[in-house]
């Protein structure tokens, strides 16, 4: 029996469990509708996806900021009635409003940072709503805990930092409850979403690993909606990632969004490779964009880091001497050369490893003895945990040490700051401190060193005109497994958990130069202060643009349960085939050519019997007995196993290895159809497939009278398809003299003759009919997978070059609902089937032909003598 955990879980998926037992709130905000409907209707969590095929007459465009929290500050009034709000200016969502256009309203989604009684959320609510155009999403008590200090903090955001859950004391198990909690807490804030939405003029930009979860939610009800997604974390190796239980369930839900964002490379790549091996997408990447084609679907791959907000910090600096006594810091620390770091306190951001460092640099360089100061500022932890007691124990017990051994009268090596600090104030000590080092292990960005470089561009005031005059400078010192690592290329790059090497690299930087830390400074500033947050918002909606441009053009529905759900897109003259459309045209034709391939078109991929059934057998016997009709199987297996199988069907044509050979009947021979019979080639291109097959485990070659194919489907997928690759190049080289072609599909390579396709079997097909007086006015052609869009690619130049008339029926259909140059589709092997079946009824039905010779089957001699 299912576990109601379990069961619960599925509801919440789905859409229709009130979470976890907590009634339904009332619905309190205004919802803004442009498609016909009521709002009951959209109450119903089962609901169809709203959508409409245009868009609205709504000119503005609507931009919806979703995240954890709101960026408002609220305070209980001093009588304890109610609340006073403000803007959060530190927050990084209310400093991307720079870079959106002027005239684009914003709304905010996300939690506040304090717990509103229930008596007073609407009137919260309402208040937000009015002044600050914020929405507040307000989580029960026990979700939140649940879902922030839990699943948050206990799952993603360590095993997106590296760290596995070993043991139960070290990262705990996975505790499917605080899933179900993080999934009912993204739920929540989808519901308030869905209140102010414009589905069809409205974008959605949602921040970070809190709401991965929620693309889906709001996909499910809006097909079309344009929706963004921005990481601001590290994404780890798939290595990592694909120990979390749900790891399906999170790439499939952040596939619902038009636009994936990270900071690096490095972090796109994981999520890339991560789909790779779990979801079998594999990206591309075209005039500078990178797409993951998903269900007719481009999501677009978004590399990006964040800025910092340069006016912010340009207004501080004015107000730095005033609230900080700037010159007070540099009294203190007179004669000292001060090295700063600015981090929070948590397990990740290495600031005991940074001690060590310290530490090893006073032993192995006594110089900075009595004239190097650490001072370390430590930003309140967010979480808490028996893993952060530790660690501030340890850095308690380093400062005590440190300060013990190398400290003297007026002199403490190190500085420690343990509580929170206003902005202008770090504004100050960044003025003092002659190098920032950043010694995190991981973290998704990191901004402290833009705001220092920032900050000791324009450091001085008045007062100190002296220094002002001169050139300014700044040393770095950061761990390269920050974000923002690869964007300061003049920082001194270390590996943290080298200490000695640390130790060395500190010392480097506040031994080098000024001239050398001078040119180095303004090449940061040059970068900082023209990648601010503006620029980065500004370009990340840009994008979203462009990933959305076709949304209202495609013709899209949702598909698939629970986290399953996505979304299929595919041009509107795309559609399924009628059988009584195909039938009616069937009967009024009189030539008639239908071709058909085999593996995964009339026999299921997942078959281990290929032999085809009696019925499959007698279907195309009927089809083959109405003179009217040339049949053909076109496929890439060989024309023995093919012989074999359609042996009782006399009349049938068959193309064997994409055409290679070919026969228009059992009592005909075998034609050869390539260019060239010279396959000498072969010894040259077998060695280098068996070269990469002994390299590649899981791989294989397969032999055909034609062709050569390497398969890799069963190795590796990152280096199967890293080996294919080079030996595409490889083989492209060694036969660029030779008569053949070297293509890539599927998990394979495959070399063939030259000028061998489903498309020239269909081409000469089409040709011999209409040069034996027999043009086709009616065309089937069905197939599954990348050879056989060739065939349909044929059909339209077949009809502007006159082979066939433009007045021919022609239905050319894929198997399955995908991008294709088809345009019409059948969902299986199963449809085909009963399409063809009915078919078969229609010659039954259908009554007898004259004996003219324009009826008689096409024969070799007549093939021959055109």
């Amino acid at each position: 029996m299912m576990s109601r955990s379990y069961t619960n879980l599925l509801d919440l998926a789905s859409g229709n469990f009130p979470v976890l037992g907590q009634p339904r709130e009332k619905k309190r905000l205004p919802r803004v509708m442009t498609v016909p409907g009521d709002i009951s209707e959209l109450d119903d969590d089962q609901a169809n996806s709203v959508s409409s095929d245009v868009p609205s007459s709504v000119v503005q465009d609507r931009i919806i900021i979703v995240a954890n929290q709101l960026p408002v500050k609220a305070k209980r009034r001093p009588d304890n009635k109610g609340w006073s709000f403000s803007w959060d200016e530190d927050s990084l969502l209310l400093q991307l409003k720079d870079g959106l256009p002027d005239d684009m309203e914003v709304i905010y989604v996300g939690s506040l940072r304090v717990e509103v009684d229930l008596s007073e959320q609407d009137d919260v609510s309402q208040l937000l709503l009015d002044r600050f155009k914020c929405v507040p999403a307000f989580l029960p008590p026990d979700i939140l805990s649940k879902f922030y200090h839990g699943f948050c903090k206990q799952h993603l955001w360590p095993l997106f930092h590296y760290m596995l859950p070993f043991s139960v004391n070290h990262g705990g198990r996975f505790d499917r409850s605080l899933w179900e909690a993080y999934v009912a807490a993204n739920k929540i804030f989808s519901q308030r979403v869905i209140e102010v939405i414009n589905p069809e003029d409205d974008y959605v930009w949602i921040h970070d690993y809190h709401l991965m979860v929620l693309p889906t939610f709001l996909r499910r009800r809006f097909n079309r909606l344009r929706m963004g997604f921005f990481l601001h974390s590290p994404f780890p190796s798939s290595e990592i990632y694909r120990t979390l239980p749900v790891r399906e369930e999170i790439l499939k839900a952040l596939l619902n969004s038009d636009l994936i964002g990270f900071h690096t490379f490095d972090y796109a790549r994981h999520f890339l490779s991560c789909c790779s091996r779990m979801l079998g997408l594999e990206y591309q990447s075209k005039r500078g964009y990178i797409g993951l084609e998903y269900y007719g679907r481009t999501i677009g791959i978004k590399i990006m880091p964040v800025g910092i907000h340069m006016g912010q910090i340009e207004s501080v600096l004015k107000l730095a001497d005033k609230e900080w006594r700037v010159g007070e810091l540099k009294q203190q620390f007179e004669g000292k050369t001060v090295l700063l770091g600015v981090d929070d306190m948590d397990i990740f951001k290495g600031v005991n490893l940074k001690l060590l460092a310290m530490e090893q640099m006073l032993k192995q360089h006594p110089k900075w003895q009595g004239r190097a100061v650490l001072v370390q500022i430590a930003n309140p932890a967010r979480g808490k945990g028996k893993d952060l007691e530790e660690i501030q124990a340890e850095i308690q017990a380093s400062c005590k040490r440190i300060n013990e051994t190398f400290g003297q009268p007026g002199y403490e090596p190190v500085v420690f700051i343990d509580r929170p600090i206003s902005l202008s104030e770090r504004a100050a000590y960044y003025t003092i401190a002659e190098c920032v080092v950043v010694a995190a292990v991981r973290d998704g960005m990191n901004l402290t060193p833009y705001e220092y470089i920032v900050c000791r561009q324009g450091v001085f005031g008045p007062e100190n005109s002296s220094e002002s005059s001169g050139p300014k400078k700044s040393m770095l010192v950061v761990s390269e497994f920050i974000g923002c690592s690869p964007s300061l290329s003049g920082a001194i790059r270390v590996n943290p958990w080298n200490i000695e090497a640390t130790a060395e690299a500190m010392n480097e930087a506040i031994s080098m130069s000024d001239s050398e830390k001078q040119l180095r400074h303004e090449k940061h500033y040059r970068y900082v202060s023209t990648h601010d947050v503006a620029y980065w918002s500004r370009s990340f909606f840009q994008d979203m643009e462009r990933c959305c441009r076709d949304h209202f053009r495609r013709h899209c529905w949702g598909i698939g349960l629970s986290f399953g759900f996505r979304v299929v897109a595919l041009d509107p003259n795309f559609r399924k085939l009628s059988i009584d459309a195909i039938v009616s045209a069937y009967l009024r034709s009189k030539n008639r050519a239908i071709l058909l391939d085999y593996d995964g078109t009339i026999m299921p991929q997942t078959s281990i019997n290929r032999t085809p059934s009696q019925e499959v057998i007698s279907i195309i016997n009927a089809l083959c007995s109405d003179v009217k009709n040339t049949i053909f199987i076109v496929s890439g297996r060989g024309r023995e196993s093919l012989g074999k199988w359609f042996s009782p069907c006399k009349k049938l044509g068959i193309a064997a290895e994409h055409g290679f050979f070919m026969r228009w009947s059992v009592d005909e021979h075998w034609e050869t159809c390539g260019q060239s019979s010279d396959f000498g080639w072969i010894q040259i291109a077998e060695p280098v497939m068996k070269l990469y097959t002994e390299s590649t485990d899981g791989s294989s070659i397969e032999t055909k009278e034609s062709a050569l194919v390497w398969h890799h489907r069963d190795a590796d997928p990152g280096f199967g398809a890293s080996q294919a690759k080079e030996m595409l190049d490889h083989l492209e080289s060694v036969l660029a003299n030779e008569p053949v072609a070297v293509k890539s599909g599927q998990f394979i390579v495959e070399v063939k003759p030259q000028g061998i396709s489903k498309g020239c079997v269909a081409e000469k097909i089409f040709t011999s009919m209409a040069e034996s007086g027999r043009q086709a006015d009616f065309v089937l052609c069905v197939g599954d997978d990348r050879s056989d869009e060739d065939m349909f690619e044929i059909i339209g130049n077949a009809i502007t070059s006159g082979v066939l008339s433009s007045s021919t029926s022609v239905f050319a259909c894929t198997v399955g609902q995908k991008p294709s140059k088809a345009k019409y589709y059948l969902d299986d092997t199963t449809d085909v089937i009963n399409m063809l079946e009915a078919l078969a009824d229609a010659s039954d039905s259908a009554p007898s032909p004259g004996s003219s010779p324009w009826n008689q089957p096409l024969q070799l001699n007549e093939i021959a003598a055109s």
